[in-house]
């Protein structure tokens, strides 16, 4: 069994900076990195504008917590959440965090978090400032966890031709694949995702449409792909990636 989707997760949520529509994917997407011990969300439970969080709150056992603006301009949400993050951070009972909130008040919580050695997955809306993008280990974009799929549809995919002509993206993957390849050229993929998570926290191949990085591989073009059987468990798949501009020099 895989180690890491067994961390005990906490999960905290800015109910002012997150929609109610996408807690279904949000969890099934959580539960990707490990379990989920705690989640909890923030707001002013009196406000009208929570209403959609308070009629899932029950289904998905989230535990609200209540917090009075009191004062115009300060944003009470925000601080209650960091100080029950440091609480629960001190208690050394967990391995990771999942902040969910396109705010960017929370990029020191984030740091402080990782400055102990415990993951922190980050959800918000694009719109989400770089530094607490770069503040997390991972960042997932939640205009692709939409409880309405018809909303991921949307996401074009775009066509070979539009996927070369992404500059940005095919040098990511590029410097990707070298990073990870040995003498012979080829590079493990899930070594390429990880070398590309660790450069670009918020690259999700569902970005560009595409549910897997090895399907937006295959649809770029741009690199050769073996498919090798595992030694030690014949019906796993390991896939390997060279670039093919690589192998033309070679000639």
């Amino acid at each position: 069994m895989d180690k890491s989707n067994q961390q005990k997760l906490v999960v905290l949520i800015d109910a002012d900076n997150a929609s109610p529509s996408i807690i279904s994917d949000l969890t099934a997407e959580i539960v990707k990195y490990g379990v989920i011990n705690v989640f909890r969300i923030y707001g002013d439970w009196t406000k009208p504008n929570l209403r959609g969080w308070k009629e899932v709150l029950l289904d998905y056992a989230i535990k609200p917590i209540q917090q009075f603006s009191n004062t115009s301009g300060k944003n009470s949400t925000d601080n209650a959440l960091i100080i029950d993050a440091m609480d629960l951070l001190y208690t050394g009972k967990f391995e990771g965090f999942c902040i969910v909130s396109s705010d960017s008040d929370f990029t020191r919580l984030a740091s402080r978090i990782r400055e102990e050695g415990l993951k922190v997955y980050g959800f918000g809306e694009n719109k989400t400032p770089k530094a607490f993008i770069s503040a997390c280990d991972k960042f997932i974009f939640t205009e692709i966890l939409r409880a309405d799929k018809a909303e991921l549809n949307q996401i074009k995919k775009p066509d070979k031709k539009a996927l070369i002509g992404n500059k940005k993206l095919i040098t990511l993957l590029k410097i990707a694949v070298e990073a990870s390849a040995d003498d012979t050229g080829w590079a493990y993929l899930a070594d390429v995702g990880q070398y590309i998570t660790n450069r670009e926290k918020e690259f999700d191949p569902r970005n560009y449409g595409y549910h897997k990085l090895t399907e937006l591989i295959r649809n770029v073009d741009v690199f050769e792909i073996d498919e090798r059987r595992d030694d030690k468990v014949k019906h796993i798949k390991l896939i390997f990636v060279k670039d093919k501009e690589r192998e033309m020099g070679n000639l």
